[in-house]
């Protein structure tokens, strides 16, 4: 019995496309270095054997954050190799046998092989050094009152729901609420392979127009809340912090009441004087950890603050010059007359506004890395971006 002529079709249109596939992969395939990661994988291997590793526990833990780097790398490459190798046969079997079965299992497949595609290519892009790291991130409401604190809840709600669908760990550092709604700002961190890498694309000023449910008169608002981005940095990377540069305040954690708030004066606001950075943190139990919580964050704003001033520099001497205001939003999220989500760097939108809310931006992630590295292959190579010159 011969094979339904849709199936035929739609086989022959993927084969026609496969092609481009297979030249995508051998690419991305000479990027990752796939060959080299797996001799330092057997490297790292016999490393693990010696006891001379585990009885220096910071090397240890070097070491095993580099395997988790490099598997990740390779074990996505093997899934898309071998994805792609069962298509080409079970295609064969359809074609050559005219089998059914094998032509319906085929074409179940080809959407997946091409995410997985799609996602080797992702790690070409996320290659810079800090890209694999967690993520510190902040959001800050703009001017606007209660507009503006509404809108930064509505964007640190969209970055919790996009984690929580990669299966990444949050943990809320500090929150300031609305005096009326929303919040006034949050740091979060975000806990998860790549997870910076992935949102330094959210950095920057995000602006939101829509009919306002505060507003008696149901007028249309403009609102804008900032986010910034930076990598959680280990204790592998030096970064000089002396304590007469610090001016560290204790006080009581605030918020909505309840069991979970602190009564002890656990909170703490730790100022870098020279750069007049503030970190705090107070949802931790004790003073102790809010602390450390608070010194993670400050050494993740340092480094980050290290690479903008590389990159501005970087620009200088290019002559490259970028407005860095209120009025140089990254992307606009429309509600009101019609529903559109821009992003003004890539260009890329979306008319699915409420999805994109909802935590659905790894399109716009996707776009940002390849204009990233189009724009400028540099910025792959030193983890900054035009986005986190925002200072915010």
């Amino acid at each position: 019995m011969s094979m339904e002529e849709s199936l035929k079709i739609k086989l022959a249109e993927n084969k026609s496309r496969m092609d481009g596939y297979k030249e995508k992969l051998s690419t991305v395939e000479k990027l990752l270095d796939i060959d080299n990661k797996l001799k330092r994988l057997n490297e790292i291997s016999k490393l693990e054997e010696s006891d001379d590793l585990w009885q220096n526990a910071s090397k240890a833990q070097e070491l095993q954050k580099e395997k988790a780097r490099i598997n990740n790398v390779v074990e996505s490459y093997n899934i898309v190799k071998k994805m792609f190798d069962d298509y080409e046969v079970l295609e064969e079997f359809a074609l050559r046998d005219e089998d059914e079965d094998s032509a319906k299992e085929a074409l179940a497949l080809f959407p997946k092989l091409v995410v997985q595609i799609d996602d080797s290519e992702q790690k070409v892009l996320l290659s810079a050094e800090m890209d694999f790291n967690n993520a510190i991130v902040s959001v800050n409401a703009g001017a606007g009152g209660t507009e503006s604190c509404d809108w930064a809840f509505m964007l640190s709600r969209m970055i919790v729901r996009w984690a929580e669908r990669k299966r990444f760990k949050v943990k809320t550092l500090d929150v300031v609420d609305g005096e009326s709604a929303g919040i006034k700002s949050i740091t979060m961190m975000i806990d998860g392979h790549y997870a910076f890498g992935l949102l330094k694309s959210e950095t920057g000023i995000h602006r939101l127009v829509r009919i306002s449910p505060f507003d008696s008169n149901a007028r249309r608002h403009t609102s804008f809340a900032s986010i910034f981005v930076s990598p959680e940095v280990d204790d592998n990377i030096e970064i000089e912090i002396q304590d007469k540069d610090l001016k560290i305040d204790v006080y009581r954690a605030g918020g909505a009441g309840g069991q979970s708030v602190n009564t002890t004066d656990s909170a703490v606001r730790i100022t870098h004087l020279p750069t007049a950075i503030v970190v705090t943190c107070q949802n931790e139990r004790s003073q102790l950890q809010n602390k450390m919580f608070a010194m993670k964050v400050l050494r993740s704003r340092l480094y980050e603050k290290e690479m903008n001033e590389r990159k501005a520099r970087q620009q200088k001497a290019e002559g490259e010059k970028k407005e860095i205001a209120w009025g140089s939003q990254i992307r606009s999220y429309v509600l009101h007359p019609y529903k559109l989500v821009k992003d003004h760097r890539t260009g890329y939108d979306v008319s699915v506004a409420d999805k994109v809310l909802d935590g659905e931006i790894d399109d716009f992630i996707k776009a940002y890395l390849k204009w990233l590295n189009e724009k400028s292959p540099r910025a792959v190579d030193d983890g900054a971006d035009d986005g986190a010159l925002l200072d915010v």
